[in-house]
């Protein structure tokens, strides 16, 4: 038996039985990846968001400083945004990143004008106590 498929590169193509589950599995694949993603964007969503309250600063600087703070602690950005999340329910920030943390918190709030800036930022430890 054959089946008809539609797909932007191949308008009209004629499939096997076989070319139909391996084209499932593909689409299963891509599917799971996808809803990954999805989950990966919210945490970091959040994450900007415990960076935004932290250190008083606008959502685009707290992208910046979660970047900053996943390169130079040499940690992937989605587990940098686990353990801000983690830190901001109560529990602790490994060290390097606290340290990063804070660095990258102060180099952006030095960045806005002065009539912008907050008198004093809490620091992750003040913010957590």
């Amino acid at each position: 038996m054959a089946f008809f498929m539609l797909s932007s590169t191949r308008p009209l193509a004629l499939l096997s039985a076989t070319d139909l589950a391996k084209e499932h599995e593909r689409l299963h694949t891509e599917v799971a990846q996808l809803k990954q993603a999805v989950t990966s964007h919210a945490l970091v969503d959040q994450a900007i968001g415990v960076v935004v309250v932290l250190g008083r600063i606008p959502p685009e600087d707290a992208w910046r400083v979660l970047r900053d703070v996943s390169q130079r602690a040499n940690v992937k950005l989605n587990l940098v945004a686990e353990h801000l999340l983690d830190f901001a329910q109560g529990g602790l920030l490994p060290d390097d990143e606290r340290e990063e943390l804070q660095r990258a918190m102060v180099r952006y709030a030095s960045l806005r004008p002065p009539s912008s800036s907050p008198s004093q930022s809490p620091s992750p430890e003040q913010a957590g106590e």
